[in-house]
Order: structure tokens, then C-alpha cells, then sequence
């Protein structure tokens, strides 16, 4: 089994650590530190994928994810401090 293979499990794994953090975060910022964990894991998983099968489209995916996260952490944190979207 190649190293990228057991990156890629291994990855794979601390996703499901961090949906189950985003599902029973017991305060919201707990769940947005999990979102954000979650966003880089699959930008990772991405970049893997993208190595191992030779598709440079993964890399695209990857990086739309990361904008679209960013966006999302950014319209939360302003959400939790009680502002509103256009301020």
C-alpha cells in the first residue's frame, strides 16, 4: 500500500472526528472550529485524490471549497456576534 493511500485513510478518518465534533458541539463555536477543521481535511483529501489518480479538476474542487469555507466561517462569526451581514 502506497504512503499517499494511508494518508488519504487516515484523513478519511479525522473527518469523521470532526463531523462528529460539528454534530454534538456543545457550544457554537466549537461546532465552527469543526466546520473549519472539516473544510481543510477535504481540501486535503482533494490534493490526494487529485496525486493518486492524475485529475488536476480535484485541485479545482479543492480550492472552490476553500473559498466557499472561508465564506461560510466569516457569515457565521459575524452571525454569533449578533451583526448583521451588511455591517
Amino acid at each position: 500500500m502506497d504512503i499517499l493511500h494511508i494518508l488519504l485513510y487516515i484523513q478519511i478518518g479525522l473527518s469523521v472526528f470532526c463531523l462528529y465534533r460539528i454534530i454534538r458541539g456543545p457550544s457554537i463555536a466549537d461546532r465552527m472550529v469543526g466546520i473549519d477543521i472539516f473544510g481543510i481535511l477535504v481540501v486535503g483529501i482533494c490534493a490526494i485524490l487529485a496525486v493518486v489518480t492524475e485529475r488536476t479538476y480535484l485541485i479545482d474542487i479543492g480550492i472552490a471549497w476553500v473559498i466557499l469555507s472561508f465564506i461560510g466561517t466569516l457569515t457565521l462569526a459575524k452571525y454569533i456576534s449578533g451583526k448583521k451581514l451588511n455591517e
